[in-house]
């Protein structure tokens, strides 16, 4: 059976890599996290300890390694050989990844990357611009979203489990200026693809959803 490329975009909190995580499981595919290659960037600036500086990220990004190594349920995710796996999820990262996404030589480089990756098919990514931009000629591009709130809610639920202080109010904040600033930014800008089937999981279960992504599959091969 042929694989194809699937390319899953939405706005941040949708589900999206966990979605992805256990459809790519299910169908036998590798699974690139692309929001985790733009963590990795921002991880390996915040290292320096410099003011922002887009040239400077720039060169990072043109120079870095990045790599994933799934084992059992988690997709480890390394820079230049080490383990960043929760070190990219923390909130310092999370308050500046935008903004240095949205650099153009850095989305270049992490593009390149991601293209090399896909390129023999039978490949899962998720992102912002994977179905726009990525793989424009992806056999399935799925745009998954889900209300501000319930992305907030899902969002808050994850993090204290975690043993992290946070405000749900914040929470809607916060998603909701993410949106904002990814849909408006200049360089491959969040939305969706003309050809890309909407996905609202707002009352979806995560197996219901997986489920709805490999009868898609199912239906293109």
């Amino acid at each position: 059976m042929k694989k194809i490329v699937v390319a899953i975009d939405g706005p941040a909190g949708a589900g999206k890599s966990t979605i992805a995580k256990l459809a790519a499981e299910k169908l036998g595919y590798a699974y690139i996290d692309t929001g985790a290659m733009y963590r990795s960037v921002t991880w390996k600036f915040l290292q320096t300890g410099r003011e922002f500086d887009e040239a400077f990220i720039s060169e990072l990004a043109n120079t870095m390694i990045i790599e994933f190594k799934p084992e059992a349920k988690i997709n480890r995710v390394f820079v230049d050989g080490t383990e960043v796996t929760e070190a990219i999820r923390t909130p310092e990262v999370t308050a500046i990844v935008s903004r240095v996404a949205a650099i153009g030589a850095v989305r270049e480089a992490m593009v390149e990357q991601q293209r090399r990756m896909g390129e023999i098919g039978g490949v899962l990514m998720d992102g912002r611009d994977i179905g726009t931009v990525v793989f424009p000629h992806a056999q399935l591009k799925i745009f998954l979203t889900a209300s501000v709130e319930e992305r907030a809610r899902r969002r808050y639920k994850e993090m204290v489990e975690k043993g992290q202080q946070v405000e749900l109010a914040q929470l809607q904040e916060d998603i909701a200026a993410r949106d904002k600033q990814d849909s408006e930014r200049a360089i491959s800008p969040l939305r969706q693809a003309e050809d890309a089937l909407l996905l609202d999981t707002s009352d979806m279960s995560i197996a219901q959803v997986t489920d709805k992504i490999l009868q898609l599959v199912q239906e293109r091969v």
